[in-house]
């Protein structure tokens, strides 16, 4: 198809503003998914965003739209997640577009995600249409949500394009709209190929797929194609796009979304950003890849059976093909034995890649408490990153750095007073306060990264009743008093649950996580004693008492002396019994250092 006929867009919003939605109505209206196959989050294809209603993996699908003008045009769809932990899904996908959907739900407004997603494709200098959904509902507002996106975002928004994506009204509109102001994509089908390469993942048949979108050139079925980054040479063995199912075809030119399959079966061959060339008429300049992802949250993934090692890595090998922000390198610890130390966006990022793992591999696995990275200033002015606690030096560093993010909080004005309390009290720093019309406020604080990742953003959700959202970005290290906390069992530190804290909670810190030990660790044939020590101190102790057989019951009466020989027998047993035994640690110990508040 002339290229004049193709549009590249994608929808970007804040969580639960209606994208998928808006993508299914897109896909019922054109006659692209016929009223039969037809379901909710059409686009959403694994089971855990059905379940979690949110999605994960960006997803791509070509459709075919008859405007008003006569003509036949081919849109080029992206549905991408909202959620800040995949922002870097969305980054990827505006690679591949000259045209974004900003939807903003007209009865919430401009959300913190709203305007992170509306930055970065500015970035990307995409022809942004605002859209105001959910004006169906009662309390949608509009002319509010017009304000909003031009006082916040910073856009003219006079001409935002109101609709209802689960009725699909508007929708006629929007897509006559995309026609209109999404330009065209450029580039000269007769120069040598250039492919961006902006996703891809593992099928079990056909080896990594790639999802491209053709710069220039021209890609053909059978065609020998060659990699910038290494050099490597592939033959295509599969070309085709989802409209919404794989449709195959013999050839992708100049502004085309698709995707290819050339038996490539490693990760280091599908490098997320890579260029794509022509073997035979190969360029010398690769096209702009994507920055590389910075992973914020470490956290260890032990199989639960030792044998199960190799399945695990394999299972690793097979997702990060599918999900390139996350990283993964051997590990070993003393309670758990051989696993891998995990690098993710963030803590949903991580629970995520923990479902995924038990349902697509069936692999039950321990994860350790979640850590962030810290920079170790030795007394020779030498810097050491460390992303575990068991990395962390004895002696020897002049001080520890950790990690701040500058963190946007949107909230109606009714819920500053708990909201500043809440920050101040997580080690924050504040910024500045912005009060717009309409009630709203931005809150912006400096905080620390081990402090927001835990439970900062349950807490906000619970003090704003549900009505305050949040948006993060990192920003620099800085020099902190942090200790490390490790706890015993039975005066052995088990590595896997020791964490690093702030020195001025580390008490409390300690207190709580051996209480809440002490209630999920089950009770032994001995007695199990649990502490939180800094170095050689211990801050705090619990204990969980051991089972006990009653060993006087057969004694009807007779010399007590004879009753204190048998617990005194049971006593000794005891004591050599604590020596030798194993206590098992079960997954809600681990959990137990994200739970304590």
């Amino acid at each position: 198809m002339e290229q004049k006929y193709i549009r590249n867009f994608c929808i970007v919003a804040h969580i639960d503003h209606g994208k998928s939605t808006l993508a299914d109505r897109i896909l019922e209206l054109t006659g692209t998914v016929t009223n039969r196959e037809m379901r909710e989050q059409y686009l959403d294809n694994m089971e855990l965003e059905r379940e979690r209603g949110i999605t994960i993996k960006a997803q791509t699908v070509r459709i075919y739209y008859q405007a008003k003008d006569g003509e036949r045009y081919q849109f080029n769809l992206i549905d991408t997640p909202g959620h800040v932990d995949f922002s870097y899904e969305v980054s990827r996908s505006m690679g591949a577009c000259e045209g974004a959907l900003l939807v903003v739900d007209a009865s919430q407004g401009v959300e913190a995600q709203s305007i992170a997603n509306a930055f970065i494709a500015a970035d990307s200098n995409l022809e942004m249409i605002p859209v105001l959904n959910k004006i169906d509902l009662p309390v949608a507002d509009t002319v509010k949500a017009k304000k909003e996106i031009e006082e916040i975002i910073g856009i003219d928004a006079s001409d935002a394009i109101p609709i209802s994506a689960k009725t699909g009204k508007g929708i006629d509109e929007l897509l006559e709209r995309i026609v209109e102001v999404v330009p065209p994509p450029t580039g000269d089908e007769n120069a040598p190929l250039k492919a961006l390469i902006f996703d891809s993942w593992f099928d079990p048949y056909l080896g990594v797929i790639t999802l491209i979108r053709i710069k220039q050139g021209k890609l053909k079925q059978g065609m020998k194609i060659k990699l910038f980054s290494t050099g490597k040479t592939f033959e295509v063995t599969k070309l085709g796009v989802f409209s919404p199912k794989a449709v195959y075809l013999e050839e992708l030119s100049a502004g085309e979304v698709g995707f290819i399959a050339s038996g490539m079966k490693e990760i280091s061959e599908a490098s997320i950003g890579d260029t794509i060339m022509d073997e035979s008429n190969p360029v010398n300049v690769p096209l702009p890849g994507f920055k590389p992802i910075k992973q914020m949250v470490f956290c260890g993934f032990y199989p639960v059976e030792s044998s199960e090692y190799n399945l695990l890595k394999d299972s690793f090998d097979k997702l990060h093909l599918n999900d390139a922000s996350f990283t993964y390198e051997k590990d070993s610890s003393e309670a758990l034995g051989f696993g891998f130390r995990c690098g993710f966006l963030g803590l949903l990022h991580m629970d995520v890649i923990q479902e995924r793992l038990e349902r697509e591999f069936n692999i039950a696995v321990i994860t350790t408490a979640p850590s962030v990275v810290y920079k170790v200033v030795m007394t020779d002015n030498s810097i050491i990153e460390i992303n575990t606690p068991s990395l962390l030096p004895a002696g020897g560093f002049d001080h520890i750095e950790e990690p701040y993010m500058r963190v946007r909080i949107h909230t109606p004005s009714d819920y500053i007073g708990g909201l500043l309390a809440l920050c101040n009290e997580k080690r924050g720093e504040q910024v500045d306060m912005i009060c717009y019309q309409n009630n709203r406020v931005q809150i912006i604080y400096d905080l620390p990264l081990s402090e927001v990742m835990y439970d900062f953003y349950d807490s906000l959700k619970s003090i704003s009743r549900g009505y305050a959202s949040m948006d993060y970005e990192i920003l620099d290290y800085r020099r902190s008093k942090l200790v490390k906390l490790d706890i015993l069992i039975n005066g052995k530190v088990v590595d896997a649950l020791s964490v690093i804290v702030h020195a001025d909670n580390s008490y409390y810190r300690g207190r709580e996580l051996v209480t809440k030990l002490r209630q999920v660790i089950s009770r032994q044939m001995f007695e199990v004693a649990i502490q939180a020590a800094i170095g050689s101190r211990v801050i705090a102790r619990e204990s969980v008492k051991a089972l006990r057989k009653n060993v006087t019951a057969k004694c009807y009466g007779g010399d007590v002396t004879r009753k204190r020989k048998l617990l005194e027998k049971q006593k000794e047993g005891k004591k050599r019994m604590k020596k030798v035994g194993n206590v098992d640690l079960p997954q809600e110990a681990f959990l137990a250092v994200l739970k304590v508040k």
